[in-house]
């Protein structure tokens, strides 16, 4: 699955990969330009996240408490 999301950030123009053919071999990632212009986005969406984390959670345990209900 990791493999696949940096392949897919790869494409998008989000990531490059550098190849290093050594033993045993390595590869490394490093954000774009475009991918480091996302990184505010990303700020502010999980700070979104740690403020409403425990909302989140109760809504969830709600739910499962309906879906075991039915």
């Amino acid at each position: 699955m990791l493999t696949l999301t940096l392949r897919m950030l790869e494409r998008d123009g989000l990531a490059t990969r550098h190849y290093f053919p050594e033993v045993p071999p390595r590869v490394e990632y490093e954000l774009t330009q475009m991918g480091r212009a996302m990184l505010p986005a990303l700020e502010a969406f999980t700070g979104w996240i740690r403020a409403n984390w425990r909302d989140i959670e109760a809504a969830r345990e709600a739910y499962d408490r309906r879906s075991i209900d039915r």
